[in-house]
């Protein structure tokens, strides 16, 4: 704050005066008689933007007496003192948005409340301290014991705080609002997605796309239409061909185990290297699938498909199989798939052979695996539902980074008085 140039007409305040605000301590569950059950916020139910999480909130019997000072109202701040870790510092913020009463805040957290909501507005404060702590000031403030960071709160309280007028605090927080609302939603929006696509993946591999009749096969049951097949008749394994000599190549297209990412159908990125460069790796084609096989990375669900090279092949790490759909007889979009549902990828990890933390798939556990194959244009149907999800997915995934992006720019801007937010309301603005 000392080196940021303020406009004139602002004032600067500190956590620590009575007359604005009150802090109160995080809740323990105490011994004495009598209890009652609170769900209790702690630092698990926060989130690096500020969002508070209370799908997994503790419900917890709590003592009584402590019930109504350490409750929570809407307008409340739940600021982490301790926990954090290596790359999490101490000091994220929540803001409590419920009317409801039932709600208190564990002894890993602090409430602040503002009391004069006539100088002070509680949003514009928490998007403040959201700044604060996403600006790096509270790994100033923390120190560690036995191994746990805790926030010097009698140093936080004393930070300097900026504080404009009441109706442009109010503007602030519109617009910060409006932009991470419309973040939220997105983020919402891929969260149903991906729940759709679980769903429809479960079924439309055992009931297929054409909504016709089905058999029992020692698999389950699938559609009449429908074969099963050991994986190795569906797929062609890409080896390299013999006449192949990499010297011929200026540079050569290569994939690492850390550019293979998880379940994306198709993906561009690869290095470039000189043969002198390439010492090993695993030949693979233009539109195959490369399957990792070596624990994590395959229990982690990496696989891809990589369609456009710069030269007839690449090279990726010798740590996966190259996959190629057989032709007139399995679609590599529904073979990709297929490979993502959760109880193939469970049986294949429980095939996989090694010492403990460097197993790996064999090809013959793959070869042998029974799959359900419809028909090639229903294979191609099926691919086609999730690709459409996929897209849609990731869509939606781009405006959420886009609108993040947006939200700490701007969140920057208007808590240093780089840009003033009554235009923009002015402007009519929006998300």
């Amino acid at each position: 704050m000392n080196d940021i140039n303020l406009p004139e007409y602002w004032e600067v305040i500190k956590l620590s005066n009575p007359q604005l605000f009150s802090f109160e301590n995080g809740i323990w569950k105490g011994k004495k008689e009598p209890f009652k059950e609170c769900a209790v916020v702690r630092n698990t139910n926060f989130t690096s933007d500020g969002y508070l999480d209370l799908t997994d909130v503790a419900v917890l019997p709590i003592e009584q007496r402590h019930l109504t000072k350490k409750s929570l109202k809407w307008g409340d701040i739940i600021i982490e003192r301790s926990g954090g870790g290596p790359e999490q510092p101490v000091g994220r913020v929540v803001f409590f948005d419920l009317n409801d009463g039932t709600y208190c805040f564990s002894n890993f957290t602090s409430r602040l409340r503002v009391i004069d909501k006539n100088t002070i507005h509680p949003i514009f404060l928490f998007f403040y301290l959201l700044y604060f702590h996403a600006s790096g000031q509270t790994r100033k403030l923390q120190k560690r014991t036995t191994g746990i960071r805790n926030l010097i709160f009698g140093d936080y309280k004393e930070s300097r705080v900026p504080l404009p007028p009441l109706p442009e605090q109010r503007a602030i927080a519109h617009v910060l609002h409006t932009i991470q609302e419309a973040k939220f939603t997105r983020q919402r929006e891929i969260a149903l997605e991906r729940e759709r696509k679980a769903a429809l993946m479960d079924f439309l591999f055992s009931h297929g796309a054409m909504d016709e009749p089905r058999k029992q096969t020692e698999i389950g049951e699938i559609p009449e239409s429908w074969n099963i097949i050991q994986f190795g008749e569906a797929v062609i394994f890409t080896k390299k061909p013999r006449d192949l000599r990499y010297s011929e190549y200026d540079k050569i297209p290569f994939v690492p185990m850390e550019l293979i990412p998880i379940a994306k159908l198709s993906s561009e990125e690869f290095i470039l290297k000189t043969n002198d460069e390439l010492k090993s790796g695993t030949y693979f084609e233009p539109d195959d699938i490369l399957l990792p096989k070596i624990t994590p990375s395959f229990e982690n669900g990496k696989q891809c498909i990589i369609k456009k090279l710069p030269t007839p092949f690449g090279i990726a790490t010798t740590e996966v199989i190259p996959i190629r759909e057989v032709e007139g007889v399995s679609d590599i979009s529904y073979l990709f798939y297929y490979l993502l549902l959760p109880n193939v990828r469970i049986s294949l990890a429980g095939k996989m052979q090694g010492t403990t933390g460097r197993q790996r798939l064999s090809k013959d556990a793959l070869v042998n695996l029974q799959i359900p194959l419809p028909p090639l244009p229903e294979q191609r149907a099926i691919a086609a539902v999730f690709q459409a999800i996929d897209k849609k997915t990731a869509a939606l995934e781009q405006e959420a980074a886009h609108l993040d992006e947006l939200f700490h720019a701007m969140l920057d801007e208007l808590m240093t008085g780089q840009r003033s937010a009554v235009p923009l309301i002015e402007a009519g603005f929006s998300s």
